[in-house]
């Protein structure tokens, strides 16, 4: 089996683009009810044909086809193999972004209390912006398990991507997640982007939260102490993090400066 069957419903294939932003590589998930003959595809990935072929060839396994492919956003480690992926599996894509949706008719976007079903497998959509405006999860209430994207990851935490990402919204997304993790829907594991499944859901997002506050905290501080730019502040700040991430951290830092003076 070219894929990892990590719940009754979902499955994972592991594309080949690690990093120090993509963790061990981008997770595409394979979702579908037991000895269901269609499956959900969620984020194919990168344009790497054998990742793709690979996701295509554990769908068959499963004695599937496809019956849609879904987008939690459209960072083209998730989104730049769709089309490809799409037109082999002669299936619609969906997606906040009409950028990425096949057909472009609004019909195929994703939008709050939006549910798609194939065969008995029901998956409600959760609007969640920040890390990107177009992000969203995905809640599979038979199976106890929520795709978060990039939205949480599996290990460490993940950027708001500044200007296509905002603090506000990411902090309200997070408290959303968070209240739904801990109330009686049976929230059991998060089915991140990257990285591992996440078994303890509300403490992780309670970390998010306070990692939040603490960073915007350590921002607040140094631009009191004449640090201005997002450059600056993030040699200041984040003096403990490997510098190949640096990039990535001006980005929040500057999603920062704008939550704190829009």
């Amino acid at each position: 089996m070219t894929a990892e069957q990590v719940t009754a419903y979902a499955s994972r294939v592991l594309a080949a683009n690690p990093g120090p932003m993509t963790l061990e590589g981008t997770n595409t998930w394979i979702l579908r009810a037991p000895d269901a003959d269609t499956a959900v595809v969620v984020d194919p990935g990168p344009m790497l044909e054998e990742h793709l072929r690979a996701v295509l060839d554990a769908v068959a396994e499963y004695e599937c086809t496809v019956s849609t492919v879904l987008l939690t956003h459209g960072h083209f480690d998730h989104s730049e193999g769709a089309a490809w992926f799409a037109s082999q599996a002669n299936a619609p894509v969906r997606s906040v972004d009409p950028a990425f949706r096949i057909p472009t008719d609004h019909a195929h976007g994703l939008g709050e209390g939006d549910v798609i079903t194939s065969g008995d497998l029901r998956i409600e959509v959760l609007p969640t912006p920040g890390h990107t405006m177009d992000s969203v999860c995905f809640w599979l209430p038979q199976d106890g398990s929520l795709l978060t994207g990039d939205t949480v990851l599996g290990r460490g935490t993940s950027v708001v991507a500044h200007p296509d990402g905002a603090l506000g919204p990411y902090l309200d997304s997070l408290e959303s997640l968070r209240a739904f993790a801990n109330s009686p829907a049976g929230v059991e594991r998060l089915l991140p982007g990257h990285g591992p499944v996440i078994t303890d859901p509300g403490a992780v997002l309670t970390h998010y939260l306070n990692h939040r506050q603490d960073r915007l905290n350590q921002v607040r501080t140094a631009v009191a102490d004449g640090y201005t730019t997002a450059e600056a502040i993030v040699q200041h700040v984040y003096a403990d993090v490997d510098p190949t991430l640096w990039p990535a951290a001006e980005r929040s830092v500057q999603a920062q400066l704008t939550y704190l003076n829009p």
